[in-house]
Order: C-alpha cells, then sequence, then structure tokens
C-alpha cells in the first residue's frame, strides 16, 4: 500500500523558521526522487526543491540558501528545512515522489502561511 505523509506545515512570521516532513512507504521511497512543490493562491504549481537517492539536491532560485532538503533513508522520510521565510513563501506545500520508472506520488499538502 502506497502512503505518503505530509506534516510541519502552520503559520509563522517572516523571519521565522518551519519544518516540513514527508513520509513514504518503504515500497515508493528507495531509489526515488523526493520533491516538494508548492502552489499558491492563483498560481501554477511550482517545484521547490528535490533530493535524489545519491543526496544531491536542488532548489528554486526563489529559496535557495534558506531552504533545506534532506533525506534519511533509514526512515524513509525527507526534511525541508525552511528558515527566513517570507509572506511569498504562503501556499499550499506537497510532497512528490518520482520513481526510476516514472510512476509518480503526491502527498495530500500542507498549508504554510507566512504572516508579515
Amino acid at each position: 500500500q502506497v502512503q505518503l505523509v505530509e506534516s510541519g506545515g502552520g503559520l509563522v512570521q517572516a523571519g521565522g523558521s518551519l519544518r516540513l516532513s514527508c513520509a513514504a512507504s518503504r515500497s515508493i521511497f528507495s531509489n526515488s526522487i523526493m520533491r516538494w512543490y508548492r502552489q499558491a493562491p492563483g498560481k501554477q504549481r511550482e517545484l521547490v526543491a528535490a533530493i535524489g537517492s545519491d543526496g544531491i539536491t536542488n532548489y528554486a532560485d526563489s529559496v535557495k540558501g534558506r531552504f533545506t532538503l534532506s533525506r534519511d533513508n533509514t526512515k524513509n522520510t525527507v526534511f525541508l528545512q525552511m528558515n527566513s521565510l517570507k509572506p511569498e513563501d504562503t501556499a499550499v506545500y506537497y510532497c512528490n515522489v518520482l520513481q526510476p520508472r516514472g510512476m509518480e506520488y503526491w502527498g495530500q499538502g500542507t498549508q504554510v502561511t507566512v504572516s508579515s
């Protein structure tokens, strides 16, 4: 059974921090690229960060230097540490799993709200 469970969203003041977690079933976590997307009201969903099974990461320019994506392969979990948050980071954040053969899975989303 495929499971993808996100947690850690909430309300924070500008300049604050949040840490998002995404726990996946072992069957889909191994050898997969783990990604975080976000979607703000009225905007398209955008890729925020990605991490390969080798630990190599990529970030959107808008979050470089502020967000850090890591993975714990023993817990089948990825963590998105978000620092120096800005009001423009407000969005629903979605965890995404991309398997080597192209199968994708999405989490239910977690709301992040940054007040000014």
